[in-house]
């Protein structure tokens, strides 16, 4: 008969994965870290390190985030768990993965401890990166792309005053697809948008007009028949 010894069940690490998107020039991008340290030095990798035996998982995330991109007041939700036995060579590293949406002007970056650089980088142009971040970045993108189809939050990610052509284009992204603009717009035309008198300014292009979200009824206003972009 098979005996158990309990102290395998006691041998694996926790960490913690902060993946931050944001969007600028017409693209959804993410935040990485280069790596200063083994394993994978000089690897580009999502923000994430090991939790203190002492920490829940919420504090790590922020304390993560913090030490290595300067980061803080971020609501960062938790999104995927990855435990492949093999996915850390050095033992057994159980991630969990949190995700939040930003505004990228609204935040400035600084790599600190073991990170010696960060930068915003496109979803769809990032190349290989440390450990399976990369499946951790597909399957995180993978999910926003299906909750910016059915939920309003695409507007956490635009900047407060923004173009219809900046929110055209953030769909366009996430679909790898263009849109009619005429559809578009005939599309969105139910959205409690609020249209601003001023336009763009500093533009070498005829300045469009201005938006925002009419946040003060929007959940009762827009259900999921109403909100949805799966075109």
């Amino acid at each position: 008969m098979y005996k158990i010894d309990f102290s395998d069940f006691f041998s694996s690490a926790f960490s913690v994965d902060c993946l931050i998107f944001g969007y600028k020039e017409g693209k959804i991008k993410t935040l990485l870290i280069k790596r200063s340290v083994d394993p994978y030095k000089d690897y580009w990798a999502i923000p994430g390190d090991l939790v203190y035996p002492d920490e829940d998982l919420p504090n790590a995330a922020e304390r993560i985030l913090r030490e290595l991109t300067g980061l803080t007041n971020i609501q960062m939700h938790q999104a995927h768990t990855f435990g492949s036995p093999s996915r850390h060579p050095q033992g057994r590293v159980i991630t969990i993965v949190y995700f939040a949406l930003v505004r990228i002007e609204e935040f400035s970056i600084k790599a600190s401890s073991w990170a010696n650089e960060v930068k915003w980088e496109p979803v769809l142009e990032v190349g290989d990166l440390a450990f399976d971040h990369n499946e951790i970045l597909e399957a995180t993108f993978d999910r926003l792309k299906k909750q910016l189809s059915i939920e309003p939050i695409c507007f956490e990610l635009l900047p407060e005053k923004f173009t219809l052509n900046e929110f055209q284009q953030l769909f366009e992204y996430t679909k790898g697809i263009p849109f009619d603009k005429a559809n578009f717009r005939k599309k969105i035309k139910g959205i409690p948008l609020v249209k601003h008198t001023e336009k763009q300014t500093n533009v070498k292009h005829r300045p469009a007009r201005l938006f925002s979200f009419d946040a003060v009824n929007e959940l009762e206003r827009l259900d999921q028949s109403e909100w949805s972009f799966k075109m």
